[in-house]
């Protein structure tokens, strides 16, 4: 496996971020790259959370 790293650009909400993180996880272990587990992650916690404070600053670093 790739080392990589899931970041935040800024201090974000504990309970938004909670959800993000874990369905970055769930989406990892149906199988999807990291790219396509945070897209997916973060594109359902948009409905939860609209405000970009919760879901922008989340960026993958290194290989996907």
């Amino acid at each position: 496996m790739n080392p990589s790293l899931v970041v935040s650009l800024w201090t974000v909400n504990d309970r938004s971020t909670a959800l993000l993180m874990r369905r970055f996880y769930e989406a990892l272990h149906r199988g999807a790259s990291k790219a396509r587990a945070l897209q997916e992650a973060i594109l359902e916690i948009k409905a939860a959370f609209p405000h970009p404070y919760h879901w922008a600053p989340f960026i993958l670093m290194g290989k996907s």
